[in-house]
């Protein structure tokens, strides 16, 4: 059996910065890809393509409050792996909220939304799947999934829903198992005996998780992951002759061993096939060095003795600049948790309501972000906002979650410089508009400032790996607080800017508008 060994490179993500734990479903021409939020809202963002290389976000699967409320989740806990498919017209999405309830299960007829009210669904553990298996493989072996892009076929499954999802056995020991109950789609529930498929390559297999199930050259294959989401993540594949099992490995497996080169942690691997025939897979990957953490990647499917190997496909991503003067606000942009009611304005710049939650809170504060998708990049703003009272602040924030981020504010004082509760520096400031920009260069962060009209000043170089991430990653936003007390002040921002830059930037080039 071939393996992937030759070549670990898979070029730039298709989605970058944080956007982990891909899904992706096709319905003719169209495909729809669906990613973790963790503890993000709006959550599970929708993204559409024609060719799997570019995407364009169309909207977010958990965009009312009514649907979710995130309110106390603890940093990368929340919204854990989702999986989108489509059956009879329908989108179904399935995903588990961890510290909660479980598992659940929205609908919508246009993946734009809007979406269903969850569905709750019994059963333990984490990444769940969905599997329509709607009528027999065509002749080349490898289904064409009736319109939906993934391969259905006749069996004990026949036109019947099935679900699956990996569950804890021993945690010390990393041990899991991936468990199937029949799905009933028009109910939205699980029915019938449990039956457990698979629990990793060997014996001591750890994480076997993330299963998705498919029907190729008449036998049914499970795809998983396998040795934590991390240096040694991998996909192993296994196959049955009928969906309840028992399933026999690959030979090779893992048919994409752990990646050793500049993409690691490859991993949680979702396969769809194209109109013309061809297999691809939306993956995990980490660019190391950076804090961009777990992004979209490619990869070419092709078929060794009915089993999947995985090839690398080139994508040189163009490192588009944000320019963003808020006449609306656009879905990239995030707020941390719930929130209990909107406290934004746009048409005039951004306006922020200055609000007593804070970053560190176990709340949502008056924060808009978003990701960070290259390595190095400049960020700016310009700010206009007068303090009313000592504790109110505003300013740029980097964000890795609630305990872990960077804060340049204008405050009361004058500029202040933070790490978490940590003043890292600080200047005077006079009264009026300042714009505020930071050149990231790695893990180095260069805050500086400037009149609107003047010239860009540096404050201070923070060296900043405290940012590595690990399930979610760098978030770039604005952000106002009163600090605990009441106010109705506000903070205006004009305007917000990314600039891209290429892999070997100047050094000396501020940050600015494109």
């Amino acid at each position: 059996m071939t393996a992937f060994f030759d070549d670990p490179v898979f070029g730039e993500p298709v989605l970058p910065g944080f956007r982990p734990d891909p899904s992706v479903c096709r319905v003719g021409a169209d495909y729809y890809l669906v990613t973790s939020s963790f503890e993000w809202f709006p959550g599970l963002p929708v993204f559409h393509s024609r060719d799997l290389m570019n995407w364009r976000r169309i909207g977010s699967a958990l965009d009312r409050p009514s649907q979710l409320d995130l309110d106390g989740c603890e940093p990368s806990r929340g919204l854990f792996a989702p999986t989108i498919r489509h059956h009879d017209g329908v989108f179904h999405l399935v995903c588990t909220l961890m510290d909660g309830p479980g598992h659940f299960v929205v609908t919508a007829t246009d993946p734009a939304g809007p979406w269903s009210e969850p569905h709750w669904l019994e059963g333990e553990g984490f990444d769940p799947s969905l599997f329509f298996d709607d009528g027999p493989d065509d002749d080349d072996g490898h289904g064409h999934g009736h319109g939906d892009g993934h391969g259905d076929g006749d069996g004990d499954g026949n036109g019947r829903a099935w679900f699956t999802a990996a569950r804890v056995v021993d945690v010390a020991a990393g041990r899991t198992e991936i468990w199937m109950r029949e799905y009933l789609p028009r109910e939205r529930r699980l029915t019938g005996p449990e039956y457990v498929l698979w629990s990793g390559t060997h014996p001591g297999a750890r994480w076997s998780e993330a299963p998705h199930l498919y029907k190729t050259g008449g036998t049914y294959l499970l795809v998983t992951a396998e040795g934590g989401t991390d240096v040694d993540h991998s996909v192993v594949a296994a196959r049955a002759d009928r969906v309840t099992g028992p399933y026999e490995g690959a030979p090779g497996n893992p048919v994409l061993p752990p990646a050793k080169g500049p993409v690691t942690c490859t991993g949680h691997a979702d396969l769809v096939q194209t109109p013309n025939g061809d297999w691809r897979a939306v993956l995990l990957g980490v660019r190391p060095g950076s804090a961009l953490g777990r992004e979209t990647f490619l990869s070419r499917i092709t078929w060794d003795a009915g089993w999947p190997v995985f090839s690398p496909v080139a994508h040189t991503d163009p490192r588009r600049p944000v320019h963003d003067d808020f006449a609306t606000l656009s879905p990239d942009w995030s707020s941390l948790r719930t929130p209990p009611e909107r406290f934004w304005a746009t048409g005039d710049g951004l306006r922020l309501q200055l609000r007593r939650e804070r970053l560190g809170d176990r709340a949502t504060p008056s924060l808009l972000a978003r990701p960070q998708e290259q390595p190095d990049c400049d960020v700016s703003t310009e700010l206009h906002f007068t303090p009313a009272a000592p504790d109110e602040e505003a300013g740029l924030a980097v964000v890795l979650d609630d305990d872990t981020h960077l804060l340049f504010l204008r405050t009361a004082e004058g500029l202040s410089l933070r790490h978490g509760a940590e003043v890292l520096a600080g200047a005077p400031l006079p009264p009026g508009p300042v714009r505020l920009g930071v050149r990231i260069r790695g893990f180095s962060h260069t805050f500086a400032h400037s009149a609107p009209d003047g010239a860009w000043q540096d404050l201070a170089t923070v060296e900043a790996t405290f940012l590595t991430p690990l399930f979610t990653s760098i978030q770039l936003g604005l952000y106002a607080t009163s600090n605990g007390r009441p106010s109705t002040n506000q903070a205006h921002f004009a305007w917000f800017d990314i600039t891209y830059l290429s892999p070997s930037p100047s050094p000396q080039e501020p940050p600015g508008r494109p």
